[in-house]
């Protein structure tokens, strides 16, 4: 499975997501927010675009991590992706 990890690595759900998806053999490919600009700006452009991070906004939160999947489903449970 590929899945792009968007996060920081300052944020512990991140590093945990990290670990889970390194335990099931991901293939992995990590956008850290804190060390990209441009990628932090392509999240942020993303977050105020879809509705599914209306509550995550509404209570202050940021919405990360957040993984895109092969197929380009964005989703912000760890769950989804590691079904």
């Amino acid at each position: 499975m590929k899945v792009t990890v968007i996060g920081s690595h300052l944020c512990p759900d991140t590093l945990y997501a990290l670990n889970k998806l390194s335990e099931a053999k991901a293939d992995i490919e990590f956008k850290n927010l804190s060390a990209s600009l441009p990628d932090l700006k392509a999240y942020l452009a993303l977050r105020d675009s879809d509705p599914r991070y209306e509550a995550v906004k509404q209570s202050g939160g940021i919405g990360i991590p957040a993984f895109v999947l092969e197929d380009g489903t964005v989703t912000l449970d760890l769950g989804d992706v590691l079904k």
